[in-house]
């Protein structure tokens, strides 16, 4: 579902360039759960854009469910997130002026979706991360896992085929960080939905079927060894 071909990404800084990630060769099959690790500036961050079509590469190629991302237009990799990925960051990224079921039906509601689809849909996905009864509250009222849980929601409205989640338990305590891998263990295992998840967190990286290990911007280390299955 996922190749990088020999991708790299500089940047243009003050001081000169600086690399993030330097002829990446990266395989990610469909419905696989992978965990992206490695120590910061490692290029984690900056890989999980170029999938999600966030950013361009310098050179090389970024391929998802057969769509070379930088042959498209900014047009065509706007419509590419809005309906084939879902995005979960560590900050929520929620809006404080909106409800839990408006913030959920921003992406149904920017796609134009007849107001009885998004109703039923914002029903829907607030019983499969469980906070029903909690529609009308702002986040504000909400906990942290609260939040995570309407920031997943809101990634899956549009019924993506991918999500890619940054540090998605880094703002959480153990046992809502737990809530939320399980969420995401079960989007994958039943629903079939690819995750590619950032972490710098061993224990939370156990939840993924493998993980790929970054080191200055190169892929030091693919699969499970040194990490106990779940």
């Amino acid at each position: 579902m996922i190749k990088l071909e020999q991708v790299s990404k500089v940047f243009a800084m003050e001081a000169g360039h600086f690399t993030a990630l330097k002829q990446t060769d990266i395989r990610i099959g469909n419905g696989e759960f992978i965990a992206i690790m490695g120590p910061s500036g490692s290029g984690k961050s900056t890989l999980l854009q170029l999938i999600g079509g966030l950013d361009l590469p310098t050179s090389g190629s970024v391929i998802v469910d057969g769509v070379t991302l930088n042959q498209l237009n900014e047009k065509e990799r706007t419509l590419f997130r809005r309906t084939k990925v879902g995005f979960v960051f560590q900050n929520y990224q929620l809006l404080p002026m909106m409800t839990a079921a408006e913030n959920i039906a921003l992406p149904l509601a920017a796609n134009r979706a007849p107001k009885s689809e998004i109703k039923s849909r914002v029903q829907r996905l607030l019983r499969d991360v469980n906070l029903e009864g909690n529609e009308h509250r702002f986040p504000s009222q909400l906990s942290g896992g609260q939040q995570q849980r309407v920031a997943i929601a809101r990634a899956l409205a549009m019924k993506p085929q991918l999500i890619l989640a940054d540090e998605p338990t880094g703002n959480l305590d153990r046992k809502n960080g737990r809530d939320v891998l399980q969420l995401l263990s079960r989007l994958n295992k039943e629903e079939g939905i690819t995750v590619v998840m950032v972490t710098h967190d061993q224990q939370a990286a156990q939840t993924a079927d493998r993980i790929i290990l970054l080191r200055d911007g190169e892929v030091v280390q693919e699969g499970q060894e040194g990490v106990e299955r779940r």
